[in-house]
């Protein structure tokens, strides 16, 4: 059963096998010109990391920090615009709380020791999500380091915090409907901009790419309608682990697939 396991994974057309190459040589493969705009990234495996290591699944969170570094780092090398993290989740509020606590804290600490190596690579900070649920003392953390970065264009770095992308669907979707009770627009305008245009990603374009770590091939909730034409990327190494090797390695798989958006082969 194992051996049938490990052929369908290696078969998924998603699913990203990593080479024997070197971070350089994967470097001078890619085509910086064909790079995706927005890369999305679901974090995974960090309990699972820790727990093969004897510790607590907040001991793999704090060594996840060097993993975010890499990927930050590794989209601004390759020029990528948008970066958006997948930082905690809605579902996350049901897991033990000194978990809990512990990520909190840790997003503080990290927010405040980050923003000024953050604002030297030219990257502006955003967040999306339930903010108004996060702790007090994250979310004024959370509204000085977006400040203090809001002058930079090389990279937009969004942290999806207390996020549910269904949530975010009903939010707008309420949104419109009293914008119609309103009489302030027409049942018949409501089409897929004017839904776009009212989620928590207005600003910033959908991603072409979504990379998932840790193996697990589902994306849990997150950006349910701006993945709806994104290439998706599993990787199957956890992410404490993550290095801009793999960054590398996903994106040029990603410009060796074909998008055809419903087209043929022959149309595009």
């Amino acid at each position: 059963m194992k051996s049938v396991k490990k052929e369908k994974i290696e078969n998924f057309t998603a699913f990203v096998p990593l080479s024997s190459r070197t971070k350089e040589e994967v470097q001078k493969l890619l085509d910086k010109n064909r790079m995706p705009t927005h890369v999305a990234l679901i974090m995974d495996g960090n309990g699972r990391w820790a727990k093969q290591r004897g510790f607590s699944r907040i001991f793999g969170h704090k060594n996840a920090v060097k993993a975010v570094r890499e990927a930050i780092e590794g989209c601004v090398e390759m020029g990528v615009k948008y970066l958006t993290l997948y930082t905690f989740s809605t579902e996350n509020w049901q897991r033990p709380e000194d978990e809990i606590n512990g990520l909190m804290q840790l997003l503080v600490s990290t927010l405040r020791s980050e923003v000024k190596e953050l604002s030297e690579k030219g990257v502006k900070l955003g967040a999306i999500g339930e903010l108004q649920s996060l702790p007090t003392k994250c979310q004024n953390q959370l509204k000085e380091s977006i400040t203090k970065t809001a002058h930079n264009d090389r990279l937009v770095l969004t942290l999806a915090l207390s996020y549910s992308g269904r949530t975010e669907m009903k939010t707008a979707i309420q949104k419109i409907a009293q914008r119609v009770e309103k009489g302030e627009i027409n049942p018949s305008q409501i089409d897929e901009e004017l839904i776009a245009k009212h989620l928590y990603t207005a600003s910033i374009p959908d991603p072409e790419l979504l990379i998932r770590t840790s193996g697990e091939m589902r994306i849990s909730n997150f950006l349910l309608w701006q993945l709806a034409y994104s290439e998706l990327a599993f990787l199957d190494v956890l992410w404490p682990d993550f290095r801009k090797i793999h960054l590398f390695e996903t994106l040029l798989n990603y410009q060796n697939r074909e998008r055809r958006f419903g087209k043929t082969s022959e149309q595009i």
